[in-house]
């Protein structure tokens, strides 16, 4: 018997494991072969601070220090970019990502191969590139010197109450104390098992598509267009370029969809100087969302053993260190950091 079981082996369930492993026994559990195979593995690994609704700000600015402490943040910047036709979304989006607007020349200079139908540009230089693997692995290696145990290859089938708490069936059976969701698209699928009402969480699929660059692109920001029509980052000498779309999917292996991706390298082609004339490489991602698009951290109140840790969005990374520190506070009974009202804002409960 384990205090606490969890379901998902990505960010959300790693960063969980963490900290509820300084609380008791932690076992992990994940279908795939390895950690992070699905959305963690196909992030866009970058940290904006200002990035998603209230709350997600919020819990990006209370993971910041943390972040910073592990050393895996790095400068890298946001440019949005319009054109004449776009001005709502840039007026919008100016404010909300708290962007200063430059002249053409400058951004020009920010970015060479600006095109000559961009009509304006802002730019923030508090985005910042996120090392991904390294947070994971810090993660990681956290629940395991607290005893935590992880098991790959283990797709759940079946889970029941127990006397004593939960009973799960995958590559055997594993009983714990208090179950925790943490199983991105599928976190609605678990606890139907698990017999608890879904929440209505909608998997996403996001695309992208790595392409060459026309020149050194190290020094480049990330640039989006505004609306989020498209976004493009520099890596590792070529370009990562997402049309941005939220195509809403049924949980599985997420793959790029062809016309959509074709669409947004169209959209990109339209603000840059250059043309894509082949893909390195192209895949996708599911980025599952609440109804509301906040997390969903904490009990469900029509059984408190059964803790939701799901509902990242596009923003796992960025929010794990205070989402996970949130989740063992409230899995600890102690006054959560975050404060009482942003407590209510992600708690399970206000769906029910």
């Amino acid at each position: 018997m384990k205090d606490f079981l969890i379901i998902g082996g990505g960010i959300a369930g790693v960063s969980a494991a963490a900290r509820l492993s300084a609380l008791g026994s932690v076992t992990l559990l994940e279908a795939e072969a390895s950690l992070a195979h699905h959305a963690s593995s196909r992030s866009a690994a970058t940290f904006e601070e200002t990035y998603g609704a209230p709350s997600t700000v919020a819990l990006n600015r209370a993971s910041r220090a943390e972040l910073k402490s592990r050393s895996v943040l790095s400068p890298r910047g946001l440019m949005m970019v319009a054109r004449s036709g776009d001005s709502e979304a840039f007026e919008r989006d100016l404010l909300g990502l708290e962007m200063t607007e430059l002249s053409l020349g400058e951004a020009r200079a920010r970015f060479p191969i600006l095109g000559s139908e961009v009509a304006r540009a802002a730019f923030q230089p508090d985005t910042l590139d996120l090392d991904t693997d390294r947070l994971l692995q810090g993660f990681l290696r956290e629940a395991k010197a607290n005893g935590g145990r992880v098991h790959t290859r283990a797709t759940v089938t079946a889970i029941r109450r127990s006397a004593l708490g939960w009973a799960v069936e995958a590559d055997e059976t594993h009983e714990a104390r208090v179950l925790v969701n943490a199983a991105g698209p599928w976190a609605d699928r678990v606890a139907a098992m698990a017999g608890i009402p879904p929440l209505g969480l909608r998997p996403l699929r996001r695309s992208m598509a790595r392409v060459p660059a026309p020149s050194d692109p190290s020094g480049w920001p990330m640039v989006m267009g505004a609306g989020e029509a498209w976004y493009m980052k520099p890596d590792a000498g070529a370009l990562l370029v997402s049309p941005a779309e939220e195509d809403a999917v049924e949980p599985h292996d997420a793959w790029a969809d062809e016309m959509v991706l074709a669409e947004g390298l169209a959209r990109f082609e339209s603000h840059v100087t250059m043309k894509v004339t082949r893909l390195l490489a192209s895949w996708a991602g599911l980025r599952t969302f609440a109804p509301d698009r906040q997390l969903v951290l904490g009990p469900d109140p029509l059984d408190h053993a059964f803790l939701w840790c799901a509902g990242q969005g596009g923003y796992g990374f960025q929010t794990s260190c205070a989402a996970s520190r949130h989740l063992a506070e409230v899995a600890g009974g102690t006054a959560p950091t975050l404060g009482p009202d942003l407590s209510a804002a992600l708690s399970p409960a206000r769906f029910r």
